[in-house]
């Protein structure tokens, strides 16, 4: 185990060091790195309001996606439960989309 650790800290300074070897020479302080190109705006611009309503949304679909995979590996065991109890889920994820429309979260206008 110790010479696991010992090995996987060589490598890490290894790394650091081709990096330090290889790197070119007062790039970093120059500006910020975008892929060798320029910043359009600053880092610090701010987004529309918009963009959190719609951040939400997604964070909602995706937390249904994280509690829809187990669920699909298990669902043949657990039988019609299990269907009934990820469809009340889904319905809950739909009050709140249809709640945010009706707020006009999805108006662009």
């Amino acid at each position: 185990m110790l010479g696991l650790v010992g090995l996987l800290a060589a490598g890490i300074a290894g790394v650091y060091a081709v990096s330090a070897r290889l790197a070119p020479r007062g790039v970093a302080e120059v500006g910020p790195f975008l892929s060798g190109a320029w910043p359009r705006e600053h880092a610090l611009s701010r987004f529309h309001v918009r963009w959190y309503a719609v951040t939400l949304v997604f964070l909602a679909f995706d937390m249904e996606m994280i509690f829809m995979y187990p669920w699909a590996v298990v669902v043949a065991e657990l039988g019609a439960m299990a269907v009934a109890e990820m469809f009340a889920f889904l319905a809950l994820l739909l009050v709140g989309v249809l709640y945010a429309w009706r707020e006009g979260a999805f108006r662009w206008v």
